[in-house]
């Protein structure tokens, strides 16, 4: 890596901690030189605008996630296991040392969700990468017998999505001590769900019909 090359990266391991607490749109050339004691020449050198500057911030954090938590899960026995450690990685790395502000996509997401250009489109595109990973991990759960076969994948990714979404308000808004421990239980109480034959299931399996709603004879 040449020295223009390092140099960048130190900015950007910098920016992506700045924007995860002051947001993309707080992140300016001016503030980060400011904060780097560097010119502003010098970034817009590195960067050129803004919108390119928070672009190439997500996507260093982007491939940070995937050093950090996508690639050790590939390394987890498929299936349920896969899906903790994909799931407890997302919890860490909303606590990153890195991350002085929590995770940074999540606030990019409230950020960018009603504004259409080249930032809410990465960023949209590497959330549905993924929810294809935790798709996939419960996917395999189901192909192993892990989970019944009549779990929705999407539907369990959506869910996690939305655990990591509560987990995220207690613990960085409220600033709540039990948040992480609430956030564990309720990803347990998922997998517990989905392990389990659901009543439905277990209707179509013994043939069984539901009563009859009966109507009281009269002067009964």
């Amino acid at each position: 890596m040449g020295k223009g090359a390092e140099t960048k990266d130190t900015i950007l391991r910098h920016a992506i901690g700045l924007a995860s607490v002051v947001g993309l749109e707080g992140l300016t050339i001016g503030g980060l030189a400011k904060e780097l004691a560097i010119s502003k020449s010098g970034l817009i050198a590195h960067f050129g605008t803004k919108e390119a500057l928070q672009l190439s911030v997500l996507q260093a954090a982007a491939g940070m996630f995937g050093n950090r938590i996508i690639v050790p899960s590939q390394r987890a026995e498929p299936g349920e296991a896969r899906l903790r450690v994909l799931f407890e990685g997302w919890l860490r790395w909303a606590r990153l040392p890195e991350l002085p502000g929590g995770c940074i996509f999540v606030s990019a997401s409230v950020e960018l969700d009603d504004r259409p250009g080249i930032c809410r489109y990465f960023l949209a595109r590497i959330q549905k990468d993924w929810l294809k990973n935790l798709e996939g991990a419960v996917a395999e759960a189901i192909e192993l017998g892990q989970f019944r076969a009549n779990i929705d994948p999407a539907q369990v990714a959506f869910d996690i999505i939305a655990i990591h979404q509560g987990f995220h308000f207690f613990d960085r808004l409220l600033r709540d001590a039990t948040a992480e421990v609430r956030a564990r239980a309720a990803f347990n109480f998922l997998v517990l769900r989905a392990r389990q034959r659901g009543p439905v299931e277990a209707e179509e399996e013994g043939g069984a019909e539901a009563p009859a709603e009966t109507t009281p004879a009269a002067g009964a």
